[in-house]
C-alpha cells in the first residue's frame, strides 16, 4: 500500500451532524472541484446516491442496511440536511463529480455486531471509539476548559466560530490526535485499512489523487495524513453476513438521540436553523426564541415580543461573558427560563424544549421503492387516517362498523408481528400489557384506545419482517404458525386461535382449532383446558365483529361443548394439589365458574355437580373446597342456612385450624362482600376465631391474614357491625345512656372495654 500516494488525495476530517463542518467543507469542495468525492459510508451503498439526491429525498434520512438469512440485526446511518456526508453527496451530484461510499459493506458491519446486540444498531461515520469509550477523555477535556459539557465545548469551539477552511481542517486534525493518543478499538484500525485500500483503487483506476476528495471521520483522516495505517489490519475483518440495504425515513427526535456520534445532535431543529443561517448562530437563536414565545402564547402564557428581545439580549450576553462568539443551546435555554418563563423551568422541560429538537420525519423518492410491507403500510396508514409523525398521538376505534374493525386487525397485526407503531392503552391512557392487548380481552371490547408513533424502527422491522411474507397477513400468519408449533397445552393452542381471529389470519384459525382438539384430548391440566373453554366460550359470544374461519362458527361451539366437559372430568384430581399449584387452580376454577354461567353450551349442571362435589370433599385443597362454597352461594345454587351450615362445619374446633384458615381464604375469595354481610357466616366465622387457642392462632395468623387481606374497607365496615350485633355489643352501648345517667363512670369504663377490646382484637388480624 502506497502511503504516500494516499497523501496526496485531498483529505477533508469531518464530524457528523455538524452545520459548520458542512458549511466549511462546501467551501473546500468549491475550491478543491475533486473529480471524484469518496465518503466515509458502506460501500455498497453508492448505488443509492441518485436517490439521496433526488429531488423527492427530503431529509431526514437513513441508509438502513439489514440482514437476509433470518437472523435478526440490521444497522443505521443516519443523515441530516446539515450533515457532512450527506452535503458531500450533494455537492458531487450538483457539479458531476463521482460520489462513492468507501467504508467496509453493510454485511460486514453487521458481522461485527452479535446478532443479540444487532437488533437495530444506529450506525454513523465515526470519528474516534464509540461514545461509552470517549466520554471519560471528551468530559474531562471540556471540564478542564471550563465548559459543563462537551457538547457545549463544541458548540463553543467548533460551531460558532467562522472558520476558513484551512484553520477548520487543521483544528480537527489536532482534536483528532488528541483523541487517537489513546488506544483505539481495534475495528476502527481494520476500516482505515479498508477505506485506504478503497482510495487507493481510485487512484490505480486513472484518477489523479489531485482530482480526488475523501470526506472522512477526523480520526480516520488523522491516520491517513500520520501514514499510521497497517494494509494487513484489513484481513481481519470477518466475512460479511448475507444483506441488503436502503434508504429510509428518518426523524429529528431520532437524531437527539444520537449524542455519542458528534454535535448538532441535541436539537437537530436548532441546528437546521443555524445550518439555513449559514451558521449565523445569533439568528438561530432569535428564530428559536420567537418560536418558544409563540408556543407559550398558543397555552395561553403571556410572551411578548419585547420578552423575546429580552431574553435575546441575555443569550448574546451570556455568550459574551463565557467568552463564545454566539450564543449556544445553554445560552438559549438559561435565558428563556429566565425571561419568557420568569424563572420557571417547567415549561422548557415540558413542552418547550420539544421544538428545539424538532419533530421533522424525512422523505425517500418513490424511486427507491418501499417492499411490499412498507407500501402495504402506508397505504393502510393514510387510508384509514392513522397517525404517521414520530411523536406520540392517541386515537378511539369503536369496534362496531367494518371499517374500524378493519384498522383494529391491522393495528394487531403490527401488534403480534413485533412491528413497533401502535400500542393499546387502557385507562387514563396507560399501556396495557401485551398479554391484556391481545387474546381473550381483544374479544370483549366495543372499543380499543391506541397511541401511535412512527419511528424509524417501523420502517426497519417492515424492512426485515419481508423474509416472512409479502404481506402483513402472511407475515402474522407466520408468526402465528411458529407459536402454534410450539404450542404445548390446550391453552397455548387456544391463545393462538384467538390471536387468530383478532387479526383476521383465517388459514392458522382452521389449524389452531384443530390443535385445541387434539390437545384437549391429552391434556390433563386443569389451568390449560379452563383457558381453552374460556377463549371458546368467548368466540362464540363475542364473534360478531370479528371474521372467523371457513370450517363455520358451529366447530367452534362444538369444541366449546367438548373441551369445557374434558375440563370438569379433571376438578376432583387437579384440586388436590400441592400448595404451590393452588393459586392456577383456583384461577382455573372461578373460569370454569363463570364460562358454566355465562355459556349456553357449556354443561351448567354437570360443573354444579363438581363444584358441589369439590365443597363436600375432605380429600381436595380446603382452598379450592372453600371456593367452591363461595361459587355456589354467590350463584344461588346454596340458601344462607346451608352455607351458614358449612362455614360452622369448615370452621369448627374439630378441624385443624390451619386447615380452617385455608378454607376460609378460598371461600372469601369470591365475593367477601356478600359473604360478611351474610350474620350466620360472620357469627361462625367469630366462634371460630375465639376458640383457638392462643399459642395454636399465633401459629394459624400468617394463614388469617392472608385470607382476611382480600377484605377492604367496606367490608370489613360491614363485619365489624355483624360482629357487634352477633355479640350483642349494642345492646350493651345502648346500656351506656344509663351509665351516663347514673354516673356510673366505673361502669362505662367496663362497657367500652368489652366493646374496645373486641374491635382491637379484630383490627389486630387485619
Amino acid at each position: 500500500m502506497d502511503l504516500d500516494l494516499l497523501t496526496r488525495v485531498h483529505l477533508f476530517p469531518v464530524r457528523h451532524h455538524s452545520p459548520r463542518t458542512t458549511a466549511v467543507l462546501g467551501r473546500w469542495l468549491e475550491h478543491v472541484k475533486p473529480e471524484v468525492v469518496l465518503i466515509e459510508g458502506p460501500c455498497d451503498a453508492s448505488a443509492l446516491v441518485d436517490v439521496l439526491c433526488d429531488a423527492d429525498t427530503r431529509p431526514p434520512i437513513a441508509l438502513l442496511g439489514y440482514r437476509t438469512d433470518d437472523t435478526p440485526g440490521s444497522a443505521l446511518w443516519p443523515f441530516a440536511e446539515y450533515s457532512p456526508e450527506y452535503a458531500a453527496v450533494r455537492w458531487a451530484q450538483a457539479n458531476a463529480a463521482r460520489a462513492l461510499f468507501i467504508d467496509i459493506p453493510v454485511g460486514v458491519s453487521l458481522a461485527l455486531v452479535p446478532p443479540a446486540e444487532a437488533e437495530v444498531q444506529e450506525t454513523a461515520p465515526q470519528t474516534q471509539s464509540p461514545p461509552e469509550e470517549e466520554e471519560p477523555i471528551t468530559e474531562r477535556f471540556a471540564r478542564e476548559r471550563g465548559y459543563r459539557s462537551f457538547e457545549e465545548l463544541w458548540e463553543a469551539l467548533f460551531e460558532a466560530p467562522d472558520w476558513t477552511p484551512e484553520g477548520f481542517r487543521g483544528v480537527l486534525l489536532a482534536w483528532a490526535d488528541v483523541l487517537n493518543a489513546g488506544p483505539r478499538q481495534d475495528h476502527h484500525r481494520w476500516r482505515d485499512a479498508f477505506m485506504a485500500r478503497r482510495v487507493l483503487e481510485v487512484v490505480a483506476s486513472g484518477v489523479p489523487p489531485e482530482k480526488i476528495a475523501v470526506v472522512a471521520g477526523a480520526a480516520h483522516v488523522a491516520a491517513f495524513v500520520a501514514k499510521d495505517v497497517e494494509a494487513a489490519l484489513e484481513a481481519r475483518l470477518p466475512a460479511a453476513v448475507p444483506c441488503a440495504v436502503t434508504v429510509i425515513p428518518y426523524s429529528f427526535p431520532r437524531l437527539s438521540e444520537q449524542l455519542g456520534y458528534g454535535a448538532g445532535n441535541r436539537a437537530p431543529h436548532f441546528y437546521q436553523k443555524a445550518h439555513e443561517a449559514k451558521c449565523d448562530f445569533r439568528r438561530a437563536t432569535l428564530e428559536v426564541l420567537i418560536d418558544f414565545a409563540g408556543h407559550l402564547r398558543m397555552r395561553g402564557f403571556t410572551a411578548s415580543l419585547s420578552d423575546v428581545l429580552e431574553a435575546y439580549r441575555l443569550a448574546v450576553t451570556l455568550s459574551d461573558l463565557r467568552e463564545k462568539s454566539a450564543p449556544g443551546l445553554d445560552e438559549l435555554r438559561e435565558a428563556t427560563i429566565a425571561t419568557l418563563c420568569r424563572g420557571d423551568a417547567t415549561h422548557v422541560d415540558s413542552f418547550l424544549w420539544k421544538s428545539v429538537v424538532g419533530h421533522q420525519v424525512g422523505r425517500v423518492a418513490s424511486r427507491i421503492g418501499k417492499n411490499s410491507l412498507q407500501a402495504e403500510f402506508w397505504r393502510e396508514v393514510d387510508s384509514r387516517r392513522l397517525p404517521r409523525t414520530d411523536s406520540p398521538e392517541t386515537f378511539t376505534l369503536r369496534l362496531s362498523n367494518e371499517v374500524e374493525v378493519g384498522s383494529s386487525v391491522f393495528l394487531h397485526r403490527l401488534r403480534v408481528t413485533g412491528i413497533p407503531y401502535a400500542t393499546l392503552a387502557g385507562t387514563a391512557q396507560q399501556k396495557v400489557t401485551p398479554k391484556e392487548a391481545g387474546a381473550q380481552a381483544a374479544l370483549t371490547r366495543v372499543r380499543e384506545s391506541w397511541q401511535a408513533q412512527w419511528t424509524p424502527s417501523t420502517d426497519v422491522a417492515l424492512v426485515e419482517k419481508i423474509v416472512l411474507g409479502d404481506s402483513l397477513e402472511a407475515v402474522t400468519t407466520r408468526v402465528l404458525q411458529e407459536q402454534l408449533d410450539a404450542a404445548r397445552s390446550t391453552g397455548d393452542a387456544a391463545e393462538v386461535l384467538l390471536e387468530s381471529v383478532i387479526t383476521g389470519c383465517a388459514q392458522t384459525l382452521g389449524a389452531a382449532l384443530r390443535a385445541c382438539d387434539a390437545h384437549a384430548s391429552t391434556d390433563v391440566a386443569l389451568p390449560s383446558l379452563a383457558s381453552a373453554a374460556r377463549a371458546l366460550s368467548g368466540l362464540v359470544a363475542y364473534g360478531t365483529s370479528r371474521a372467523h374461519t371457513a370450517m363455520g362458527d358451529e366447530a367452534v361451539a362444538v369444541l366449546c361443548q367438548k373441551t369445557f366437559s374434558r375440563a370438569l372430568l379433571r376438578v376432583s384430581e387437579a384440586c388436590a394439589c400441592a400448595p404451590d399449584a393452588v393459586p392456577e387452580v383456583m384461577d382455573a376454577l372461578r373460569t370454569l365458574h363463570e364460562v358454566a354461567l355465562a355459556q349456553p353450551l357449556a354443561d351448567k349442571a354437570g360443573w354444579l355437580v363438581a363444584a358441589r362435589g369439590l365443597m363436600h370433599s375432605g380429600t381436595v385443597h380446603p382452598s379450592a373446597s372453600g371456593l367452591a362454597t363461595g361459587l355456589l352461594y354467590l350463584s344461588q345454587e346454596l340458601t344462607e342456612e346451608e352455607v351458614a351450615k358449612e362455614v360452622g362445619l369448615r370452621l369448627s374446633l374439630a378441624v385443624d385450624p390451619e386447615v380452617s384458615a385455608s378454607w376460609l381464604e378460598g371461600f372469601l375469595r369470591v365475593n367477601a362482600l356478600v359473604l360478611v354481610k351474610n350474620r350466620d357466616v360472620v357469627k361462625a366465622l367469630d366462634e371460630f376465631l375465639a376458640g383457638i387457642e392462643p399459642e395454636r392462632f399465633r401459629q394459624t395468623l400468617p394463614v388469617l391474614r392472608r385470607a382476611l387481606g382480600v377484605l377492604g374497607s367496606t367490608e370489613r365496615r360491614y363485619l365489624m357491625e355483624n360482629i357487634v350485633a352477633v355479640r350483642r355489643l349494642g345492646e350493651q352501648g345502648r346500656a351506656v345512656k344509663t351509665v351516663l345517667e347514673e354516673k356510673d363512670k366505673e361502669k362505662l369504663k367496663d362497657m367500652s372495654a368489652e366493646l374496645g377490646k373486641a374491635l382491637d382484637d379484630l383490627d389486630d388480624l387485619l
